[in-house]
């Protein structure tokens, strides 16, 4: 038996699972979406000498996720671009936050009491999308495990998994910089989310879809606002990462054994007494020589 079912917030979580996101919280997932690549450096630029390779890279930013997780279930990655209404309303967003005249709608959603309220409303639809590519992984293959969490994880993080590609369509790249080297809080709670949901689905979690829903939003919106109103890219895994992480996998050493050895062998070095310096010449063999360089310099 599912223990939130026995208690008020059943009700509660039934109706926001099932609370639509179309238009009002997709609108609010485009535009931190495409905050986001007007934050980029040279994104403004970009704007003004191609509008089309800015357009293209806000349709990444907004639809990227659902580009990857088609891919890897071998759909056509173009298929979401049929939902015309999503398509205009991005692309409407885009031209606002890039083109408005004097910066007023880039200047009212992200003033930082607005855009906080957009930056949770955008966590609501990236649970969704977690929960929606596990269910439908698991439709398609009902014992696939890791086909629903790659999927699960795309679909929440998507954007910052294929960021190396947006970065060449702006003309950037840094290899360095992708979304698996260096995760940020989002993709590794869309991670550990799909693990979560994973599990619900397959049995092994004894949560309704609709509980797992509402208890993960309210734990990414809380994490997502403090941090984004903190101005903080501490991410709320580290102190449990930092426990496990070198239980199972190690530490990165801090010595250097390169040096350890130039050490040792300076020491092995200075160990030595160094040689004795050649005897002093003699008055009688001064005299010589200088009497042969002024007998040569003559000739």
């Amino acid at each position: 038996m599912d223990l939130a079912e026995a208690l008020p917030l059943g009700e509660l979580a039934a109706a926001f699972a099932a609370l639509p996101v179309f238009p009002l919280f997709d609108t609010a997932y485009f535009i931190i979406s495409v905050l986001y690549l007007k934050y980029e450096p040279g994104a403004v630029e970009m704007s003004r000498k191609s509008p089309f390779a800015s357009w293209l890279c806000a349709m990444l930013h907004c639809f990227g996720s659902y580009i990857l997780a088609d891919l890897l279930l071998g759909e056509a990655p173009i298929g979401h671009f049929s939902h015309n209404s999503s398509v205009i309303l991005a692309t409407a967003v885009w031209y606002l936050i890039f083109f408005c005249p004097m910066n007023l709608f880039y200047k009212c959603v992200s003033f930082l009491p607005v855009k906080l309220i957009f930056v949770a409303m955008k966590e609501v639809v990236r649970v969704r999308k977690i929960a929606a590519g596990v269910h439908h992984a698991h439709h398609l293959y009902h014992h696939g495990w890791f086909v629903m969490l790659a999927t699960g994880w795309v679909k929440g993080s998507g954007v910052a998994l294929m960021s190396n590609f947006e970065q060449l369509l702006r003309g950037v790249w840094k290899p360095e910089t992708n979304g698996i080297l260096h995760m940020s809080f989002p993709t590794k709670a869309s991670l550990y989310g799909t693990v979560l949901f994973t599990l619900q689905q397959t049995h092994w979690l004894p949560i309704s879809e609709a509980n797992l829903i509402f208890f993960f939003t309210m734990f990414m919106i809380v994490c997502k606002v403090f941090m984004t109103a903190t101005h903080s890219h501490a991410s709320p895994f580290a102190p449990l990462e930092n426990l496990v992480c070198p239980v199972l996998f190690g530490s990165v050493s801090s010595g250097h054994p390169g040096h350890h050895h130039d050490h040792h062998g300076a020491s092995h070095e200075v160990s030595h007494p160094p040689p004795p310096p050649p005897p002093a010449k003699s008055k009688e063999e001064l005299n010589e020589g200088t009497r042969k360089r002024k007998a040569k310099k003559a000739e």
